[in-house]
């Protein structure tokens, strides 16, 4: 695994209970997700995705006012230069956001969490394509497990997997996008500014909904409401404490961490929504652990060996 692409290599951190109490705490959340979207039934990924956008906002103005940060967003937000990234980072996570909805209200949620398991190698090439990182043997053996692993599905499952590819890219130019950016500001600032951006095409896609007859946020009773409040503090929550681990835990350990995540997500489709594994699929996701399980073990004897220099699966500010 890669350090985030753009960042400077950091000082290795101790590994403290409580950091990593908090790690945990951000990626079982992000991993119980899909339980939550379940419960927004009769909700359409996008109205859930438009939601998210509008409550998420009103959380982040909440907290930044609790801790008087609102200059935080006019500095995020204060040139040109980062107003730009800020407004594609905004269109990347919506774009993730309503890929990942889709992927589990419509049944697929094994290819979300697929989706998840990817993303640390698209980082990985990333590095090699945007940046021109060189890659050691076990990076290279970890791609190219990887794209067998895609071949495989798309011969013995009979499909390729749009959704997860699509979900890992995202994600992925998101962490990139937001790597560039730095770390000036906090993540609940970046993330309110983001949302800021965000907020005419929640209100026109609101307003679509309304004249499509297809709004339940005010139609379905006040628990349906109360369902999908919980969305901005469901988004917000873990990125707090995901950034309080991430300033008291080595980078190594971090990342490995953000495979709890995709692993949870996999066993409630699995076990839970009982969702189908073909032999093609199975054999797909048993490469791709093979892949990252080579890729972790290379991170951490790389960062055993240099431990003023870890290097860490690509951990981004924000997850699904």
């Amino acid at each position: 695994m890669s350090t985030p692409v753009g960042q400077r290599p950091l000082t290795q951190r101790p590994l403290t209970p409580g950091g990593l109490s908090l790690g945990a705490g951000a990626y079982l959340i992000w991993g119980g997700l899909p339980l939550y979207m379940a419960a927004t039934a009769p909700a359409t990924a996008l109205e859930v995705v438009f939601a998210r956008i509008g409550f998420t906002l009103v959380t982040c103005a909440v907290l930044l006012f609790v801790l008087r940060r609102w200059h935080d967003v006019g500095h995020q937000l204060g040139s040109p230069r980062r107003a730009g990234a800020t407004a594609l980072a905004a269109t990347l996570i919506t774009a993730n956001w309503a890929i990942y909805t889709y992927a589990v209200v419509s049944g697929q949620t094994l290819e979300a969490a697929l989706g998840y398991f990817i993303n640390p190698l698209v980082s990985v090439l990333a590095g090699v394509v945007l940046f021109g990182e060189k890659l050691r043997r076990a990076q290279w053996v970890s791609v190219g497990l990887s794209v067998a692993a895609v071949a495989v599905m798309v011969v013995g499952h009979g499909a390729f997997p749009w959704l997860a590819v699509l979900l890992a890219l995202s994600f992925g130019g998101y962490g990139i996008v937001k790597s560039r950016l730095g770390t000036s500001v906090s993540p609940v600032a970046s993330l309110g500014a983001e949302t800021i951006l965000l907020m005419p095409v929640c209100v026109a896609g609101m307003w679509w909904l309304a004249a499509t007859e297809q709004l339940t946020l005010f139609t379905h009773g006040t628990g349906h409401f109360w369902v999908l409040a919980p969305s901005g503090v469901v988004t917000a929550v873990p990125l707090i404490l995901f950034g309080a681990a991430a300033s008291r835990l080595p980078l190594t350990v971090l990342g490995l961490l953000q495979y709890i995540n995709p692993l949870i997500q996999f066993l409630i489709g699995l076990l839970l929504f009982g969702e189908a594994m073909s032999t093609g699929r199975w054999a797909g996701f048993i490469l791709i652990w093979c892949a990252l399980v080579v890729l972790a073990v290379e991170s951490w004897r790389s960062a055993r060996q240099n431990p003023r220099h870890p290097r860490a699966g690509s951990v981004s500010e924000d997850a699904p």
